[in-house]
């Protein structure tokens, strides 16, 4: 019947479901506290629990839920199906086997991908990409994450590290990345980039009203602050998603130069922004990209919310059954 479970694994929550392969289609869709402070192992059982828990809610058993698939944040091996180092989460997450330990427990084939390499697949599957023959996804919010699907296949690379577009150099000797490297895009139009942008203006004095919108409590800046207060005509707040979007636009301009996809697919929290991104984006892209015929290629909002990884992962697990039956 092409069920599978598709696994958000998260700083703060596990989410899964239950997805149709043939339509996309979400059930029982459930979120519990990931609780990564007890460790990996207790956090694996508590994904063993809950998968075991959807396959009884759901009526299916076990025989009818073909794969499962776990998104996760950082790097991995996907053929072995272990991590090699793990983002936002404490503790040992390096050279863990999540895929074989999940497999073992529950008698399921088991899958993981990176999370947003999942978010891509998903949008291309079910969301945005979808009936497109190559696309290219970036996800902007605490980070700035992304994907490429060329050919109708996810691009891992020859690591599996493909798609770390937040880590893309759009400003030659620009700012320090935790990366190690200078001037990544992440450091200019991410969340926190845009925070960050906003303390930096108050701290220099510069005429706002960003400071007295949260009671020049500092702590409670945020985008989207940031974001009302560019709505209200602030010139130091649309300044800053000015730049963010400029960024981003030279960031997209390199990826439609190298890759000429059909689509771009834009998501995440940063992008709710809209227009006061976007705008300057486009001017940007306009601005550096000459080679490639814009009007070919569609720039388009995500499609499936928060649904993305759950819908992504499920189809990646589908991908890895039907290409390990071969």
């Amino acid at each position: 019947m092409g069920n599978f479970i598709g696994c958000d694994l998260g700083g703060t929550n596990l989410r899964a479901a239950i997805v149709n392969s043939q339509t996309g289609t979400v059930s029982n869709l459930t979120i519990v506290p990931t609780l990564a402070r007890e460790g990996y192992e207790e956090v694996l059982l508590r994904m063993v629990d809950l998968f075991e828990h959807l396959i009884q809610e759901s009526g299916l058993g076990k025989m009818n839920i073909d794969g499962i698939g776990i998104g996760i944040p950082g790097m991995m091996d996907v053929e072995r199906g272990y991590t090699t180092f793990v983002t936002n989460l404490p503790g040992h997450w390096i050279n863990i086997p999540v895929g074989p330990f999940i497999t073992e427990r529950i008698g399921i084939p088991t899958f993981i991908l990176n999370d947003v390499r999942s978010i891509t697949w998903g949008e291309y599957e079910f969301g945005a990409g979808k009936g497109c023959n190559s696309m290219v996804m970036y996800a902007i919010g605490t980070g700035i994450g992304g994907g490429v699907v060329i050919n109708k296949q996810l691009v891992l690379g020859n690591s599996g590290q493909a798609g770390e577009i937040g880590h893309m150099t759009v400003e030659p000797n620009g700012t320090l990345c935790n990366c190690g490297n200078h001037g990544c895009l992440e450091q200019y139009a991410s969340g926190p980039a845009i925070r960050a942008a906003a303390l930096k203006a108050i701290a220099h004095g510069a005429t706002t009203i960003l400071g007295e919108m949260v009671d020049y409590d500092l702590n409670k800046m945020t985008p989207e602050v940031v974001f009302n207060a560019a709505l209200k005509g602030d010139e130091i707040a649309k300044n800053i998603y000015e730049t963010a979007g400029y960024y981003l636009g030279i960031a997209i301009g390199n990826s439609i130069v190298q890759l000429e996809p059909e689509r771009i697919v834009i998501g995440g929290g940063i992008a709710q922004a809209g227009e006061i991104l976007f705008a300057p984006m486009r001017r940007a892209i306009q601005e550096h990209v000459h080679l490639v015929p814009l009007e070919r290629i569609q720039i388009v909002p995500a499609q499936l919310g928060n649904n993305a990884g759950v819908i992504g992962t499920s189809m990646w697990a589908e991908y890895m059954v039907h290409r390990k039956a071969l």
